[in-house]
């Protein structure tokens, strides 16, 4: 269900796809983050690493009587705070939300879906 704003000079419909992207690009903005982990974990492996091809992906968006709801599944880098990382994708979406579509997310919900080692390359 797309989002409505209603403003003095008209409606505005934004799509949970267009939020979902937002997000998405957002959060690839913060230190640690590794990458969006998919939704569907598969239980024998290690979950799939997505790159900035689609940067909705890893995100579902929930929109219930006027609060918008964000979650946002993660992959975090070895050896950094994971709560830090955590902290930090919240703020940078509640903010981008606020500055870029002039929306109030009322939870931003962070799953750590895992933690990957990077490599000297």
């Amino acid at each position: 269900m797309p989002k409505e704003i209603t403003t003095e000079l008209g409606k505005l419909t934004i799509s949970e796809d267009v939020i979902a992207t937002v997000a998405g690009t957002a959060a690839m903005d913060c230190y640690g983050l590794v990458g969006m982990a998919s939704r569907k974990q598969v239980k024998d492996t290690v979950t799939e690493l997505l790159g900035r091809e689609n940067p909705g992906r890893g995100v579902e968006v929930h929109m219930e009587n006027e609060q918008v709801v964000v979650d946002l599944f993660i992959i975090v880098s070895y050896g950094v705070r994971i709560s830090e990382v955590a902290q930090n994708v919240m703020d940078k979406v509640r903010y981008t939300f606020d500055s870029m579509l002039g929306l109030t997310v009322d939870k931003v919900n962070i799953i750590v879906q895992g933690v990957r080692v990077l490599g000297d390359k």
